[in-house]
């Protein structure tokens, strides 16, 4: 038996039996993966053996499969999409067959996700982005006095568009089962400061280290101004619901979901808006004032080729990038006299 050579003062803890630790280890894979993504990667799983039964084949993972899966796929749905589902596929049958990783691998595989990839491509859709301009219209446009609702929209959209979160960071899923306590902000987090508020957000997907993300957003001198909405929100939510715990709460008391702001947001704007129009209109905004890429990608942790989305199809985003630090009216060189 192994023995430490140093004493340390270490907790007494009672032994667990061996299927106590198993159905512990059980709930504690569980939380691996988010909710959502589990429920994608259940659903990349049914596709790849409908697949199989479909054809007839054996669903043991080889290269020769997965080969066949991409290529069937590929001319049903976005090759993009197919990607994203053999990480799926891999994350659900490594544990029955751990060689899966490198048959996803193989040149066969990758080769053949390739060619569906430059055979089929479709340019991304991107939903087009809210600007200032536009938040100040819908202040403009909504009925005054403010109800609690118009003022919880309101602060939602003004919230997200200053702190480049997309929707789903804001509010719950309309899928009851893709809903988690845990993703809620609450309302004692928020924290009114002379000229910023913040609050937290429990934990996303890029938070690795789940310690939550602190928004912090500050007053504007200028309308649109979150500040003032937040302000007139939270003494609304305050007054008529003091002793619930969430941060966002309609006027009926629940939490706001998807289809709820989307429903507001549509009485203002065509459907080619969206929720994540306000994160696409903020991250605009700031390339354009002259702020480094570097620092918009760091402010919500996105990674390279997600950030490059937005340079790709705008183009003021674009020049802003490339430019950076100037005024977007200057030329990019000096002209000689």
């Amino acid at each position: 038996m192994i023995q430490s050579k140093t004493q340390s003062r270490q907790s007494i803890c009672v032994a667990w039996t061996l299927e106590h630790l198993l159905i512990k280890r059980s709930i504690t894979l569980g939380f691996a993966l988010d909710c959502s993504t589990q429920s994608t990667y259940s659903s990349a799983l049914n596709s790849y053996f409908t697949f199989c039964n479909l054809h007839h084949l054996d669903p043991y993972p080889t290269a020769d499969t997965l080969s066949f899966y991409i290529t069937f796929m590929s001319h049903h749905i976005e090759p993009h999409s197919v990607h994203t589902y053999l990480a799926g596929i891999v994350s659900e049958l490594e544990p029955f067959y751990p060689s899966i990783h490198e048959t996803r691998q193989s040149l066969l595989v990758t080769c053949t996700l390739r060619g569906s990839l430059h055979h089929f491509f479709l340019p991304i859709q991107q939903k087009a982005p809210l600007m200032k301009d536009d938040l100040l219209m819908v202040l403009h446009h909504v009925p005054s006095p403010f109800q609690h609702d118009d003022l919880l929209f309101l602060s939602l959209l003004f919230t997200g568009f200053f702190s480049l979160l997309c929707l789903g960071e804001l509010i719950q899923s309309d899928n009851q089962t893709l809903r988690a306590s845990a993703r809620l902000s609450w309302r004692h987090t928020v924290r009114l400061e002379v000229n910023l508020y913040r609050f937290t957000i429990p934990h996303s997907k890029t938070d690795s280290l789940f310690e939550g993300n602190e928004i912090v957003i500050q007053k504007c001198a200028t309308e649109p101004d979150p500040f003032i909405l937040f302000q007139r929100y939270l003494n609304s939510r305050d007054m008529s619901f003091p002793f619930f715990p969430s941060l966002w709460l309609c006027s009926d008391d629940l939490v706001p979901t998807h289809s709820w702001f989307l429903h507001k947001l549509y009485l203002f704007f065509p459907r080619s808006i969206s929720g994540h129009s306000m994160r696409a209109g903020d991250a605009t905004s700031l390339a354009a004032a002259g702020v480094p890429p570097s620092q918009i990608q760091a402010i919500r942790c996105w990674k390279s080729d997600t950030f490059e989305q937005y340079i790709q199809h705008y183009s003021t985003l674009l020049q802003a990038v490339l430019f950076h630090g100037r005024s977007v009216h200057e030329p990019p060189f000096a002209v000689p006299p």
